[in-house]
């Protein structure tokens, strides 16, 4: 029998053509993202950055999980890009606020749901050069309200030595213009922490993956790739591409500390912010059996729950 189904928020942002929803599907070996066969002349490009939710259950050794993609449609896509990380940033935040609204409720649930966003896959253009303004302006920003982990797409356009020397420039930028991505160097608890998250901030970041819901037989085994004139890319194939640290990273090993950094350093970080704005938090009603009449409690009165994602 499963164990009890645990949350997990995603949402995945990055330019159009950059396989963002087919990673997507591949990583969690469904069809969790929507399908896109590209921009054709029937269909409208979004004016504006829009915000998808997909939720879906799936189901990792033995344990379900309950997943929702966020897909952001028309995200730096415009002539004029100007803030258009902040529907984005919107998005999560209300999220929080959702949370935080049921948290200081005096008949709160024993278990809050949980939508709040726990990682951002931001998707980088394998350009071979160097991070779009676009590219750091929305990390920048994004990195202060949720785990950012960075993604180099269609990693099969690059030779090895290119993928090298891109993901060396992507840290560097990365590190001048003071854009922290997870694992955050601060958060490392331990000893042991900090050495397996150095190797993963140094050695692994960006993560450079490949993409594709298709089949092909490969000596005798059919494996999912991409195929081309000199051969089939495997996307399993650690030889060939990342794809599989990247979600072992994601859904395995990292998974819990996704979840508890978005609750102790994001949410906290949120709602210390709310509580300390003037006025506070609207006050929070209830109604008696016996009189149905509403009795206001200051929400910074009541002790926050252990919400479901962290027990």
């Amino acid at each position: 029998m499963a164990n009890c189904a645990t949350f997990c928020a995603l949402p995945v942002s990055g330019q159009i053509g950059l396989g963002k929803s087919t990673l997507v599907n591949t990583l969690f070996k469904s069809q969790v993202s929507r399908k896109s066969s590209g921009w054709n002349r029937e269909e409208k490009i979004p004016k504006t950055v829009e915000i998808k939710a997909i939720g879906h259950v799936i189901e990792e050794g033995g344990v379900k999980m309950k997943l929702t993609v966020i897909d952001t449609p028309g995200f730096g896509d415009q002539i004029n890009n100007e803030n258009c990380w902040e529907p984005i940033e919107k998005y999560i935040n209300e999220q929080y606020e959702k949370f935080l609204k049921e948290e200081v409720n005096i008949a709160r649930k024993k278990r809050i749901p949980d939508t709040r966003v726990h990682c951002c896959l931001y998707f980088i253009n394998p350009t071979g050069h160097s991070l779009r303004p676009l590219d750091l302006e929305f990390m920048k920003h994004l990195s202060k309200v949720v785990n950012i982990i960075p993604v180099i797409a269609k990693a099969d356009t690059m030779t090895l030595e290119e993928k090298t020397e891109f993901k060396q420039k992507v840290r560097k930028e990365l590190e001048v213009n003071g854009i922290e991505f997870y694992p955050q160097k601060e958060f490392d608890e331990d000893l042991e922490d900090k050495t397996e998250n150095d190797k993963i901030r140094q050695e692994s970041m960006p993560f450079a993956v490949v993409g594709s819901d298709k089949e092909y037989q490969v000596n005798g085994k059919r494996v999912l790739g991409r195929k081309t004139p000199w051969g089939v890319i495997e996307v399993e194939n650690l030889s060939h591409c990342e794809f599989a640290l990247l979600r072992d990273f994601v859904i395995r090993t990292h998974l819990q500390d996704l979840k508890e950094v978005t609750h102790n350093i994001h949410y906290e970080t949120y709602r210390a912010k709310r509580l300390n704005e003037n006025g506070g938090l609207p006050p929070v009603t209830i109604e008696t059996e016996e009189n149905h009449e509403s009795n206001l409690i200051p929400g910074w009165l009541l002790p926050p729950p252990s919400p479901a994602c962290c027990q």
